[in-house]
């Protein structure tokens, strides 16, 4: 679904200097003439400019510090990865350079980050953030300076109400999740539910979505009770108190990171997984078992991604990983989404033949490719990946303490999408 050239740069001329963030190409330009965007990477074709390679700048925003900072180094690494692994691989005839800043969970901290990296470092793609608030307002920030944004969060909006031609998202969203773990939720653990969320972007997007698959997959369906916690809260004893005296048979959690964490860890303890099940979109991510140990067997959860995938492209992706240092682990879900971000993108610029961003949005949207998920694109309608889902139960490993994945449940990426009519993304 190829979208005009020549809309985008009318919208860039009448965006002009009323930018709520100021224009990175009216700043090159007042700053070192057109040629500077030549410099940049962003307005050249391949092998132009005197036939040299041209050199985009890919910078990594992500959230080293705050609220989801024990989530942020697998994303940051899988981005470096990414960026090394395409400046050995001469497929790709650009050059490609990353620069890194931090996002500290915070929206108008990741906007300030981002905006330096652009206007200082010459970055005419960016990926990061895990907050689906903090990307949101990245997205904005990505339509006013024209570059490319990886979202690295879930929530629907980012890819739907929120969406716009500049972003790019290989992170699984919570509609795709919730095709994979609300039927099976609803007809295997209980039709009395009770949801806890985290109060905000992501949580409200958990709570609405899997609600509504919940209930068209059972109409028996019956929710309880409905609670919601600051995002950063640390205690959880009045929540769990409420949730305990219920009739709920299982508990759908939408949080992730430390709040995920914290919340599960007092759950167990207080003994609410006695009588019911907890499930939670994020329950298997790595670091989410990593932190909670044993309390983790018997949880339920949702599966963006597992290293054990058994394709040629993960098992390269795994091995690489693996190998960046002698302490790294097998990749996680963030590191993933890093790697998974920018390798994707670049598929678009060799099509393109083009470091131009609008040349790279018009080739990658719609473009079928081979990912470390299997067959995959940027659906030309929302430019939301196609990525299989899986629903999954944290089990007692053979080894060791942390839980393993049992997969209970595939859903192939096409069959997780929502329909293009019912993003609210209009491109």
């Amino acid at each position: 679904m190829a979208r005009g050239t020549s809309n985008r740069k009318q919208r860039t001329t009448d965006q002009g200097s009323s930018s709520r963030f100021g224009s990175r190409r009216t700043f090159l330009q007042a700053t070192a003439g057109a040629g500077a965007l030549g410099l940049a990477g962003c307005l050249s074709n391949i092998g132009g400019g005197g036939g040299g390679s041209d050199t985009i700048t890919y910078g990594v925003v992500s959230p080293m510090s705050g609220a989801y900072s024990s989530l942020a180094p697998g994303q940051r690494n899988g981005a470096k990865l990414a960026i090394e692994t395409l400046k050995e691989d001469d497929e790709f005839d650009f050059e490609i350079e990353g620069v890194y800043a931090d996002g500290q969970t915070e929206d108008t901290a990741s906007v300030q980050a981002a905006e330096r990296l652009v206007q200082e470092d010459g970055a005419n793609f960016i990926m990061g953030c895990i907050s689906s608030s903090v990307a949101l307002a990245m997205n904005e920030f990505a339509a006013e300076e024209q570059v490319i944004y990886n979202p690295g969060a879930a929530a629907v909006p980012i890819t739907g109400s929120g969406c716009n031609e500049y972003v790019f998202r290989a992170e699984t969203n919570t509609a795709q999740i919730a095709e994979a773990v609300s039927e099976y939720t609803v007809n295997n653990l209980g039709t009395e539910v009770w949801f806890h969320i985290a109060d905000y972007a992501y949580g409200t997007s958990v709570r609405n979505r899997v609600e509504a698959r919940m209930r068209q997959a059972n109409s028996d369906l019956n929710v309880v009770g409905s609670t919601a916690s600051e995002l950063g809260s640390s205690n959880f004893d009045t929540y769990i108190s409420q949730i305990d005296n219920s009739d709920a048979e299982v508990v759908v959690v939408g949080m992730t990171g430390g709040d995920l964490i914290n919340f599960t860890a007092q759950a167990v303890e207080a003994g609410l997984t006695e009588d019911k099940d907890i499930m939670a979109p994020t329950m298997t991510f790595q670091v989410v078992r990593g932190a909670l140990g044993s309390a983790a067997y018997g949880l339920y959860g949702g599966v963006r991604y597992v290293s054990t995938l058994d394709n040629p492209l993960n098992n390269t992706f795994r091995e690489a990983y693996m190998n960046m240092d002698e302490t790294s682990g097998p990749p996680d879900n963030f590191a993933r989404v890093g790697y998974q971000s920018i390798m994707m993108t670049a598929e678009g610029i060799k099509e393109a033949g083009s470091t131009n961003v609008d040349d790279v949005i018009d080739a990658l949207a719609g473009l079928e490719m081979d990912s470390i998920l299997g067959n995959n694109q940027f659906r030309a309608c929302d430019h939301q990946a196609l990525n299989p889902t899986w629903m999954g139960r944290c089990v007692e490993p053979s080894s060791g303490e942390v839980a393993d994945v049992e997969l209970l449940k595939k859903v192939e990426g096409p069959d997780a999408m929502i329909p293009c009519e019912e993003t609210e993304c209009s491109l």
